[in-house]
């Protein structure tokens, strides 16, 4: 029997479908996750991007940001260029709001982080929380990345 990888990629594929509970119910999993790192969530319909990388990353003992805030993922890991980016333990960080938005230097606005996946000429694909009210995979503008991290 060949031992398995666990990645950070792999392991949040096993969350893929989680959706936040609209209304008075919370997703008791996802409320966890967010109190992994913050007491001001009551509810799961706040964003929780950070808070899934940060439980993944968690359950692996990876490094993590230990915050909310998406863009405190840019402080976490090593800065690589989004051309050494591979699926597995590598994350990135994207502008999230209305343009224009500040660069990566400023890490208290507006982001999100998720799982790198795979880019193409114009977008890339990322595995994360929060995106549309779950956990998906979704495609962004390249021209949105603030940053990628390798974890591992």
């Amino acid at each position: 029997m060949r031992p398995l990888e666990v990645t950070a990629y792999n392991l949040a594929q096993r969350f893929v479908g989680l959706t936040e509970i609209k209304g008075a119910l919370d997703n008791p999993l996802i409320l966890a996750m967010l109190k992994l790192d913050g007491d001001w969530p009551k509810h799961d319909e706040v964003p929780w991007c950070s808070a899934f990388t940060n439980w993944v990353c968690w359950l692996l003992r990876l490094p993590r940001s230990k915050s909310l805030a998406a863009r405190s993922w840019l402080e976490v890991g090593q800065p690589i260029h989004l051309g050494q980016a591979m699926a597995g333990f590598d994350v990135v960080i994207l502008q999230r709001g209305p343009k224009p938005q500040p660069g990566p230097d400023v890490i208290r606005a507006s982001g999100h982080v998720g799982f790198y996946g795979h880019h193409g000429d114009n977008a890339v694909s990322v595995l994360g929380g929060n995106q549309a009210d779950s956990v998906k995979v979704s495609q962004y503008p390249i021209s949105d990345i603030l940053g990628v991290r390798r974890l591992h």
